[in-house]
């Protein structure tokens, strides 16, 4: 891949750059900043440049329709005064819009286009609309590997009609998961959870034969103690999983990577009750599974001080409720001791995750961050991303 950092001669030239800016937005407000703090680096280096920024985005699933509720109005106010710089907004149909119809002002620097789902040719990876938004700039961008995963017109089929590089997020966010996949520094661990292990047997598969340990938490984990014969109360478990258990643990014994999963839990009898530990053969009929127990996460703490590496995706409990949250936040606060000392690389990914670890307001202390959710997990499984493809 061609990265923009490379480029010198960019002074006055139209950057058509896409990013990922489907931020949660309730009432006109925007809940969560994350995903716009992660690309004001690339839009600073381009106004450093000197170039004109023409952004590329989207929020939501508009499904081709326009939704004002969908607009990308919020984000552009919201970068408007992190800049403290003007941003202006497209809102006509791009379908029509030329060339000469933006930058008309000699000092504007940075226009929006709407919302590009508002445009159904943007899913369906349309050639021809691809040709047309590449006709309004002189190089295209991509700074959006969280939409890399998508053939989309935007990230997938532009690349095709104007010179194209990849910017300073995507960069960042492939050499992090390259040290979790390809440039390890061993041992190697990985924490995962989640509710379906279905969704994520792709990815254990693929870091079995590399990773060390592969701890299992969250509901994914209800699964396996069911498997092997534990009662499990009235916890979420999905159901005809038994082959896809007993495939992780021959696979692993295979590669000699140790498979972790909880040894004591914290039940509950409703989601919003007080929590109770209790040994894994104690768990009775009315109870849900919502957290690991102390003797797990000693464990898993063990596991974390003899590793050089991290990923974690996944927490390993019901969160949203405090008296849940220990193990989630035991984990990470383990991870950051080491992180201080500079004696672990740790990679933190998915939307819960990362809510997890807000709680606690450690999210600048990991290592890497990622908020890509599919593309991170599609990378992780070792799929080639339809956006890295265009790029290369």
């Amino acid at each position: 891949m061609k990265y923009i950092k490379d480029q010198e001669n960019l002074s006055g030239k139209r950057v058509l750059l896409r990013l990922d800016l489907n931020v949660p937005i309730k009432n006109g407000i925007i809940t969560d900043e994350t995903r716009i703090d992660k690309v004001l680096p690339v839009i600073n280096f381009l106004i450093k440049k000197k170039s004109k920024i023409l952004i590329i985005s989207h929020i939501g699933r508009p499904k081709g329709k326009i939704n004002e509720d969908l607009s990308l109005k919020p984000i552009c106010k919201n970068i408007e005064k992190k800049l403290n710089q003007k941003v202006s907004l497209v809102q006509g149909n791009i379908l029509g819009l030329k060339r000469e119809d933006l930058f008309d002002a000699s000092n504007e620097q940075i226009v929006f286009l709407e919302n590009i789902r508002f445009f159904e040719q943007e899913e369906k990876n349309d050639s021809n609309f691809s040709k047309h938004l590449s006709k309004l700039a002189d190089i295209f961008v991509n700074d959006a590997f969280s939409c890399s995963h998508r053939a989309h017109a935007s990230i997938s089929k532009i690349t095709d009609f104007m010179p194209s590089y990849a910017g300073l997020q995507l960069e960042t966010e492939i050499n992090a998961l390259k040290k979790v996949t390809t440039e390890i520094k061993k041992p190697v661990s990985c924490i995962i959870g989640g509710s379906k292990i279905s969704t994520k047997i792709g990815i254990i598969k693929n870091l079995i034969p590399k990773f060390d340990n592969i701890i299992i938490v969250g509901g994914m984990a209800n699964n396996i103690l069911h498997y092997l014969g534990h009662p499990i109360g009235k916890s979420i478990k999905e159901d005809n999983c038994d082959s896809i258990i007993d495939d992780i643990f021959k696979t692993a014994k295979n590669h000699s990577c140790n498979i972790i999963y909880p040894e004591d839990v914290v039940v509950g009898k409703s989601m919003e009750n007080n929590a109770e530990i209790k040994e894994l053969n104690n768990v009775k009929n009315d109870d849900f599974i919502l957290d690991i127990g102390p003797i797990t996460i000693n464990k898993i703490q063990d596991i974390i001080e003899g590793s050089a590496t991290v990923l974690w995706n996944g927490p390993a409990g019901y969160f949203e409720n405090p008296v849940f949250a220990n193990g989630s936040h035991q984990i990470a606060k383990t991870i950051l001791k080491k992180n201080k000392d500079k004696s672990i690389y740790s990679v933190v990914g998915g939307g819960d995750t990362i809510a997890c670890i807000n709680q606690i307001n450690t999210i600048e202390d990991f290592d890497f961050v990622s908020t890509a959710g599919g593309a991170f997990l599609e990378y992780l499984e070792g799929k080639e991303l339809p956006g890295i493809k265009a790029l290369k």
